[in-house]
């Protein structure tokens, strides 16, 4: 029955018929539940904006009323379909009111004006981030690999581990990892983290409003093939209180002029406007990340900006190979591993770009 089962999930469809599926994914109310459905499409579709518009109910998912339920989810972004493969696709949109406003929760609308601005498109914001999540067992909720209501060794071993009982959950990873090349994401790489059953995937360098695309269709993708495999996704940025490590999404960037000549000034110059605005980036880093930046565990006090070469102690790291040529890139380690991507690349370029303080 099952082998019956997984030979018409995988049936290939390009044969006998034109049609094709488009799985619309988008963000539900709490900002970071992400809801998809599908729809059949008569013939392949290469732009967004020649993808039909669509509804769903947003009084289901905290983002409308019953009584006036109906939210409009635009394309935005197309990418190949890993799951249902052939001429298949994923559809990341955003979510609008029948007027055309965008919904509170719909971030990417506000991030896509700021990518936009000329001086913004002028400096060509290259993003890379670092997703960390914690892989959890599904009917206790606790780490995978650990023993329930128990604790494995100490950190040290796991980071980068080999082994059955330091590396918790590598199938899960390596098929997301290739699903998401499959799917067209820059994936950069992967790796086991310093928590045992937490792991990283860095998407990048992606230009501007591609960043956030990119990194919330990953987020489904392993959200989904978690789901196949049993396992729970958490991003918590804390999800095991003690001396464990929390889970963060440092964010990689830089801007033209940064990449170019004499680029560290320009370096030092954003991340002087980033101290400036420090308390109002960490409101849009993510929730519970009090929990995670403790000035312990490779972080820097959430209340507390600084920046070094090398240093992951500190909220803002500079490379040694972009201190040593004098350009290159910086890393943000504040975001928490549950924040927006939209909010968070859009917020950078703005500070930095925009902000003349």
């Amino acid at each position: 029955m099952d082998s019956l089962l997984s030979d018409l999930i995988n049936l290939d469809l390009s044969g006998s018929t034109d049609k094709l599926i488009a799985e619309y994914i988008w963000i539900g109310g709490s900002g970071m539940d992400i809801r998809s459905k599908a729809r059949t499409l008569h013939g392949p579709v290469s732009d967004p904006s020649k993808l039909p518009k669509w509804n769903y109910d947003g009084s289901s998912t905290g983002q409308a009323t019953g009584d006036d339920s109906e939210v409009i989810l635009y394309p935005q972004a197309i990418f190949r379909d890993p799951f249902r493969r052939g001429n298949n696709i994923l559809v990341m949109c955003d979510a609008y009111t029948p007027t055309g406003e965008p919904l509170p929760t719909n971030k990417r609308h506000k991030a896509a004006k700021i990518f936009s601005h000329p001086d913004v498109v002028a400096e060509e914001p290259w993003y890379g981030i670092e997703q960390e999540y914690t892989l959890l067992q599904k009917d206790v909720k606790w780490p995978l690999g650990w023993p329930v209501g128990g604790y494995p060794g100490p950190q040290g071993p796991y980071y980068c581990g080999v082994g059955a009982d330091k590396a918790l959950g590598r199938d899960i990873v390596n098929a997301h990892y290739k699903a998401c090349l499959y799917a067209g994401i820059s994936v950069s790489g992967v790796n086991g983290e310093v928590m045992p059953g937490q792991w990283e995937f860095q998407v990048g360098p992606v230009v501007g409003i591609g960043a956030g695309d990119q990194l919330w269709v990953a987020r489904y993708i392993l959200e989904r093939i978690a789901e196949i495999a049993g396992v729970v996704v958490s991003f918590d940025p804390k999800p095991i209180q003690g001396d464990w490590n929390g889970a963060g999404a440092h964010t990689n960037y830089s801007t033209k002029s940064m990449r170019e000549e004499g680029g560290i000034e320009v370096i030092k110059k954003a991340i002087e406007k980033l101290e400036k605005r420090h308390k109002e980036h960490i409101a849009a880093y993510g929730d519970g990340n009090e929990r995670r930046l403790t000035g312990k565990h490779e972080t820097a006090d959430i209340n507390t900006f600084s920046w070094g070469v090398a240093n992951r102690g500190a909220s803002v790291r500079v490379g040694r190979d972009t201190e040593k040529e004098g350009k290159g890139y910086f890393e943000d380690r504040r975001p928490a591993s549950n924040m927006d991507p939209y909010v968070v690349s859009s917020m950078i370029a703005e500070t930095t770009i925009l902000s003349h303080q």
